[in-house]
């Protein structure tokens, strides 16, 4: 079964880690799977994108085309792509109406199939024929490690608290002042604050492990990678209710889930640094396991669906041959 993957090429590692880690884990030996970046952001480099995949597609042959945002859906849509499934993330879903109202004409147009990353992205499209595949996290990258050697790695102080920000502080939806508001209203000159800025997938374990507590304030998400690769390092989390982060974390001792107030976020990174002294660490990564969001179970579903897509592109060619 040959795939292509339709996907921005336009993060600072070129395609994203999330897109590419799941290519990886489905890239088996029936299964081959192959990338088409869009290089250039805005409409113009978008709509030259659409003659370059269709033009790609009338020399490659390939089962499925799967689409990842709904801007890359998009165009693989607009080239006449026969067989597409689209994998919608949470951003590009759960903004403005008239994203709404687009991504409904495309998905009567031509999208065979919609993946989603939680329930509540499905309840917010509410259409039929999704599926909801939240991305699974790679154990054998995301583990928990040595805290001190890893803060040693990053040249972090020993004596100090650590809380690491999980997100790039210029993306609005990523809340950072929230996040700033909070730390300042913990006043305490022994606890520091981490951000993410162009720190590649790799070294995000290093990251994690050196925190004392991973957190998540987004005003909306999908189905956060970080929070479930923290977990997988059995990391301390504080996070608000963004996608389906209630469900990751419900009955986890150590994670806790906050409101959009800064006092609330503060009391309850207190907590999380009273469970890390205590305790020392989660047992997230037994959640991960127990819940089936390791990617290897992850892409198992994946590559069933896309034989269930085929199966049923199959019936419905024959029925309208005959």
């Amino acid at each position: 079964m040959k795939i292509l993957f339709v996907c921005s090429g336009n993060s600072a590692f070129g395609i994203s880690p999330i897109t590419k880690n799941q290519g990886d884990s489905i890239n088996k030996s029936d299964v081959v799977v192959s990338y088409f970046p869009i290089i250039g952001k805005g409409v113009l480099n978008y709509i030259k994108n659409i003659f370059l995949l269709k033009q790609h597609l009338s020399i490659n042959k390939y089962d499925i085309v799967h689409a990842h945002y709904s801007s890359s859906a998009f165009v693989a849509a607009l080239a006449n792509t026969k067989l597409l499934v689209v994998s919608l993330m949470g951003s590009d879903v759960q903004g403005k109406y008239l994203s709404k109202l687009v991504i409904n004409f495309f998905y009567k147009l031509s999208w065979n199939k919609i993946i989603v990353k939680s329930n509540r992205m499905q309840n917010h499209l509410g259409f039929k024929n999704i599926s909801v595949v939240p991305n699974g996290v790679n154990l054998d990258v995301f583990y928990s490690m040595d805290k001190r050697e890893c803060q040693k790695q990053l040249g972090w102080d020993y004596d100090k608290k650590h809380i690491l920000f999980a997100a790039n502080p210029t993306r609005p939806e990523k809340n950072f002042t929230l996040a700033k508001q909070a730390f300042s209203t913990l006043n305490n000159g022994n606890i520091v604050l981490h951000f993410l800025n162009n720190v590649s997938h790799e070294k995000m374990p290093l990251w994690m492990n050196s925190a004392d507590v991973v957190m998540l304030v987004s005003l909306r998400e999908g189905s956060p990678n970080v929070i479930k690769e923290a977990m997988a390092c059995n990391c301390q989390i504080v996070s608000t209710d963004v996608g389906d982060v209630s469900w990751l974390l419900d009955g986890l001792d150590g994670c806790y889930i906050t409101s959009f107030d800064p006092e609330n976020v503060a009391k309850n990174i207190k907590l999380s640094l009273r469970f890390s002294e205590n305790k020392g660490q989660t047992k997230g990564r037994d959640k991960i396991i127990e819940l089936g969001l390791d990617s290897k179970t992850t892409a198992k579903r994946i590559i069933s669906l896309y034989k269930s897509e085929l199966v049923f592109n199959e019936k419905k060619m024959c029925k309208t041959k005959n």
